[in-house]
């Protein structure tokens, strides 16, 4: 796989950069800039409300990458719905779904905050019965003896933000649909670095940001099988979600529109299409590719220097992230003195503190995670600064 590295600003700004924080957010290539900059100089109106020239190709625009967007996962358009990120949309299926029949939710330690948070809030308030799941040493997770006829919704993680290995989601869902409940995805992580088959898959939502893969910041989708949007309570009503308004009564519209009140990121949602349509070139079996290959080298270098990994010691099933500890250095630290050597990575709990504490990082980690702008070069450089640190501690 071959990239332009000229292709993305941040880099030829700060050309002794070796940007390994991905996971966290991506950097975005010039065409994505440019796209987002391109409404505010050739568009500039409202959609869905003016009828003016502007705003007709501002709609048509919108379709476009509504369209895009959904085909990128293997989706439809008209199950595509704009949110700020993947923390909102998931929060639109939490408080949106109607659990007066069954109670139960059902998801695991390993998850993110975003997806733990809005379901305790949930059952705390005794909308519902919540089973969080345990995990082995490695942070895996069976289903199979949590999901019952008594669950309305399952939830979970298509590729894991700390351990940087995937589930198997098509399984997932049969084991739910099998017992009649539903299953949504958090694919923040999954959806910029694997090819997602929404419907093959068979999943009822998806939901992914596209900060996470080249695009803007601000910008999400929560993505649902047609069936489920006339079931689907929204988070907020206002304008563009209705047909008609009188004093006394309003008529929501039927399409996805309803969960999008107000003036949308029009830029936003312009540069996420352009995001997709420059992995679409790549192709995202391509990206795969060149993951396990920097995984590979990543591994090397972690073992190579000591390091403590969570998650499985492996670079099989394994995308371009690892958590790791050095014996007796404090996550914090580590990540500062790789900063100082031009390293950017993460450190702490990802916001995931239950996963990192159930896995054995009591005191969180390091996160290092690449992307299709990372280089095995990089890799090797990252290894050989990393040796530095470890002797320091030894």
């Amino acid at each position: 796989m071959k990239i332009d590295r000229r292709d993305f600003p941040v880099l030829l700004n700060n050309p002794d950069l070796l940007y390994l924080d991905s996971a966290c957010t991506s950097l975005k290539p010039s065409s994505v800039i440019e796209a987002e900059a391109d409404y505010y100089r050739k568009h500039g109106a409202c959609a869905g409300r003016s009828s003016h020239r502007l705003g007709r190709e501002l709609n048509q625009k919108l379709d476009y990458c509504r369209e895009t967007i959904a085909k990128f996962v293997g989706a439809e358009a008209e199950g595509v719905v704009w949110t700020k990120n993947t923390t909102e949309g998931l929060n639109l299926v939490a408080n949106g779904l109607d659990y007066s029949k069954r109670k139960k939710v059902v998801l695991s330690v390993v998850e993110h905050h975003s997806v733990i948070l809005p379901f305790m809030r949930l059952r705390d308030e005794g909308k519902i019965k919540l089973e969080i799941i345990g995990c082995d040493s490695e942070g895996n997770v069976d289903f199979s003896k949590a999901v019952d006829r008594e669950t309305a919704l399952v939830v979970t993680h298509s590729w894991n933000n700390f351990t940087g290995t995937g589930r198997n989601t098509r399984e997932i869902a049969k084991i739910a649909h099998d017992n009649g409940a539903l299953v949504c995805v958090d694919g923040a992580q999954g959806v910029p670095h694997h090819k997602t088959e929404f419907t093959k898959d068979n999943i009822d939502f998806i939901c992914f940001s596209g900060h996470k893969m080249l695009g803007p910041t601000g910008i999400g989708a929560m993505v649902c099988k047609n069936e489920h949007i006339g079931k689907l309570k929204p988070l907020a009503v206002g304008g563009g979600t209705v047909k008609t308004v009188h004093a006394g009564k309003a008529e929501w519209l039927a399409t996805q529109e309803k969960f999008e009140a107000g003036i949308q990121h029009y830029s936003g949602i312009i540069g996420f299409a352009s995001a997709c349509e420059y992995l679409n070139k790549i192709g995202m079996n391509e990206v795969e590719k060149h993951e396990q290959m920097l995984a590979s080298e990543m591994l090397e270098q972690l073992k190579a220097n000591g390091a403590i990994i969570y998650g499985p010691n492996t670079h099989q099933n394994h995308g371009s992230l690892y958590s790791f500890n050095l014996k007796g250095a404090k996550p914090h630290d580590v990540a500062l003195m790789l900063d100082r050597e031009g390293v950017a990575v993460r450190s702490g709990f990802f916001c995931a503190q239950p996963a990192l504490e159930a896995i054995g990082a009591k005191d969180g980690a390091v996160r290092v995670s690449g992307y299709v702008y990372n280089t095995i070069e990089e890799v090797k450089r990252f290894g050989e600064i990393l040796n530095k640190i470890s002797i320091v501690y030894s």
